[in-house]
């Protein structure tokens, strides 16, 4: 926990960013968590789950939908502190990367959820 702590202050003096690339993910997790916990419905029996290209859209239950808000969790606070980790091993290059394609990943997955609230 302290090598967390040290090269979060490192970035936080020398590589601002880092930091803001960290502070977008993790905004954008908290929108994508607030977003699919507002959305996710409990009294529908049936709501559209997935999508695939031959059989189309499934069909599954609310119960089905608590995968977003915890992918919302882990984006938001394991890509960060993974990012930290990375920092540490590899330097700013790989972590701006680490940072930009969760960033990517957050925003894919926001897009998966409107398309299938759109569909239910």
């Amino acid at each position: 926990m302290k090598t967390f702590k040290e090269d979060f202050v490192k970035i936080y003096r020398t590589e601002r960013g880092i930091l803001i690339l960290m502070i977008i993910n993790l905004l954008l997790a908290i929108a994508l968590l607030v977003f699919s916990l507002i959305n996710l419905n409990p009294n529908s029996a049936v709501v559209k789950v997935g999508y695939g290209d031959i059989g189309g859209y499934r069909d599954g239950s609310w119960a089905d939908m608590l995968a977003f808000p915890l992918l919302a969790i882990v984006f938001g606070i394991l890509h960060n502190l993974l990012a930290l980790r990375i920092f540490h091993k590899r330097g700013g290059g790989m972590t701006k990367f680490f940072l930009i394609t969760t960033t990517a990943l957050i925003a894919g997955t926001g897009l998966v959820l409107i398309r299938l609230l759109g569909e239910g």
